[in-house]
């Protein structure tokens, strides 16, 4: 097992995939070729049958670490007894001559560099490098290429190693020593594929020249974003985060990096999240725009174009980047994360019914069609109408069902009070596009009515039916006791006015029963699952929403900024947080995190500028772009 934080990883990627880098150097995840490959490194869910690419450094004595400015390039710099040493890492991801209107804005070159380089006195070590292909199932051969090159081959898949010192092949795993002075390197490349990779002799040139490429790409990209407000390096960090999670092949938005990390301690949640869910894409959509993505967005309505196959007909809960979302899988054979398992691969979420997927896609929709002022690209605007009816057809028929919910629990499917009220923003989005359209032809006058009526209709059944009078609270699903933090969110979609008494006595009772200090869990209820999980991250930043759309800006600007401090050095999160130990939990880094912290930040910034007479417009305030 591995005795590491989560919150000691760093991430890097390329928009095919990602890797995890331990604060020690140590590359302990990597997927590839994409985001729901087979791992081919993976420590982090079990050190000895996992696969990784170490460095070991004589003497350590101090280890610091930050992203180079702008960029997913991670610079570590690591001081020993007797000298300084700076490790920059990076999957090379250079910039196209003219970005094609669809399609990877970048060309991903399929490796990750490790750039080690002596600054000042002598430091010695060695890297050592072992794959495991296929999540640990697969054996590996390894056969040496010169000094310097070696090529692991297991699974059906082919990984290359070319090192700038010599590599020593014992078994399945390399190791190249050394022993460098100031100005000296020893750089390392793994590539993915048969042909992939640069050879030794050339190595420095072309590293130097990959790091020049994939830089510039970054600080291009982070030089669009739009916010300027007080927490811009902060937003940018997650911006930068959010793009990892996309995929510039196909345009679709994993939800996070990792399969198996834990949600409870000890427990048994531990599911994979390399996967794209409707919700938490279609919110990551809405965060893009919120800072001048629009490309990122359309590249999203890409993926569904290119994914449906039923044309518009019906959106499902969770796609995979290609094909279908495999069933659940255990790999007994790992020990999982600090001994946590069992680790799972696949989700079977997939075939849960959730409803208010609709609605999450609607405001997305809304959203960019808003920032893109309707103008959108051919093919995009081509789908639009009959997308519109297909969407708004769907929620209409799906009004009165029970459905799994936004945390899907493995129970009985209940009337959600958080699914009714998605169902009510969704026919309320589709009514803005169908009036906003400047040639009037997504909806007749006919339809626009029969969906503010039915809008109407659904809104006064959440609100009555929502309610319980001796919990004093809206509750998870209708005739329901359980406190559910989700209903925090409705309010920031404005089904629920903030300003209403019974959603103030709501959010009190989420704050004494499901609250511990500024962090608030789910729910407290017994879900069929093993274990405790911790606190929600996400649900913590909604109520920063909520404080903010009531008029209470100084407190909701305090709790904003406390929990940006419970991220880790780098600034990124997982999914959850331990409210005993303040330890991430669950998969990382988290995009409905890090969504969360843009669009409460661009909410502040909102709040902030509006003046004590002003009421805010809590509807438009979930998707607005800011000005």
């Amino acid at each position: 097992m591995t005795d590491k934080a989560i919150a000691d990883y760093a991430v890097i990627g390329d928009t095919c995939t990602t890797a995890l880098i331990a604060r020690d150097g140590s590359l302990d995840w990597l997927c590839w070729p994409r985001h729901d490959g087979p791992a081919v490194f993976l420590a982090l869910l079990d050190s000895e049958r996992g696969g990784a690419c170490r460095l070991v450094l004589d003497g350590l004595t101090e280890i610091t670490r930050r992203y180079l400015p702008g960029t997913n390039i991670l610079e570590t710099t690591f001081v020993t007894a007797s000298g300084r040493a700076v490790l920059t890492d990076f999957m090379p991801l250079h910039r196209h001559e003219s970005v094609p209107e669809e399609g990877p804005d970048g060309q991903a070159q399929a490796q990750v560099v490790r750039r080690l380089a002596c600054r000042s006195g002598r430091v010695s070590g060695r890297w050592q490098l072992r794959p495991s292909f296929d999540y640990a199932r697969a054996p590996t051969e390894a056969t040496t290429e010169g000094e310097t090159c070696i090529r692991f081959r297991g699974g059906g898949d082919t990984i290359r190693a070319v090192c700038a010192v010599p590599l020593v092949l014992r078994d399945d795993e390399a190791e190249g020593a050394f022993a460098l002075g100031a100005g000296e390197r020893a750089d390392l490349v793994i590539a993915h594929g048969e042909k992939h990779g640069v050879d030794g002799e050339g190595l420095p040139g072309a590293v130097d020249a990959s790091l020049a490429d994939t830089r510039a790409y970054w600080e291009e990209w982070s030089g669009r974003c739009t916010y300027e407000g007080p927490y811009r390096e902060t937003v940018l960090r997650s911006a930068l985060t959010l793009k990892l999670l996309t995929h510039g092949p196909s345009g679709g938005i994993v939800a996070a990096a990792t399969a198996g990390l834990p949600e409870a301690v000890p427990g048994n949640r531990n599911y994979d999240y390399r996967y794209v869910w409707m919700r938490d894409a279609s919110f990551t959509v809405t965060a893009f725009v919120n800072l001048g993505y629009q490309r990122e967005a359309a590249e999203f309505l890409r993926f569904l174009r290119e994914a449906d196959t039923s044309r518009g007909r019906d959106l499902h809960l969770m796609y995979a980047l290609d094909g279908a979302v495999p069933g659940e899988e255990f790999l007994d054979h790992l020990c999982g994360w600090r001994g946590i398992g069992p680790v799972g691969i696949g989700n079977a979420a997939a075939d849960q019914e959730q409803y208010d997927i609709y609605g999450e896609f609607l405001v997305a929709l809304h959203g960019y069609l808003e920032a893109v002022e309707y103008d959108p690209p051919v093919k995009v605007n081509d789908h639009l109408p009959e997308a519109l009816g297909h969407l708004t057809d769907h929620i209409l028929r799906a009004r009165h069902a029970a459905d799994h919910g936004l945390w899907e629990m493995r129970t009985e499917k209940r009337q959600s009070v958080h699914t009714k009220a998605m169902l009510w923003v969704g026919l309320d989005r589709a009514v803005q596009i169908a009036r906003a359209d400047p040639k009037h032809r997504l909806a007749s006058p006919d339809t626009i009515a029969r969906w503010e009526r039915a809008a109407a209709e659904i809104r006064a059944e959440y609100h009555a039916r929502g309610w319980n009078a001796a919990r004093g609270a809206y509750t998870m699903a209708y005739e329901s006791d359980d406190l559910d933090a989700a209903v925090l969110r409705t309010v920031l979609f404005g089904a629920f006015d903030p300003h209403d008494s019974r959603v103030a006595k709501t959010l009190e009772r989420v704050g004494e029963e499901l609250g511990a200090g500024d962090l608030i869990y789910r729910y407290r209820m017994d879900d069929g699952l093993e274990g405790d999980e911790a606190t929600f991250t996400a649900c913590s930043f909604w109520r920063v929403g909520c404080l903010a759309l009531a008029g209470r800006n100084d407190e909701a600007t305090a709790l904003f900024e406390r929990l940006l401090a419970r991220g880790n050095d780098l600034g990124l999160f997982a999914e959850e947080i331990d409210a005993e130990t303040g330890e991430q939990r669950g998969n990382v880094p988290q995009g409905f995190t890090h969504m969360a912290v843009i669009n409460h930040a661009v909410r502040l910034a909102a709040a902030d500028r509006e003046t004590p007479t002003e009421e805010p417009d809590c509807r438009a305030e979930a998707d607005a772009v800011p000005a």
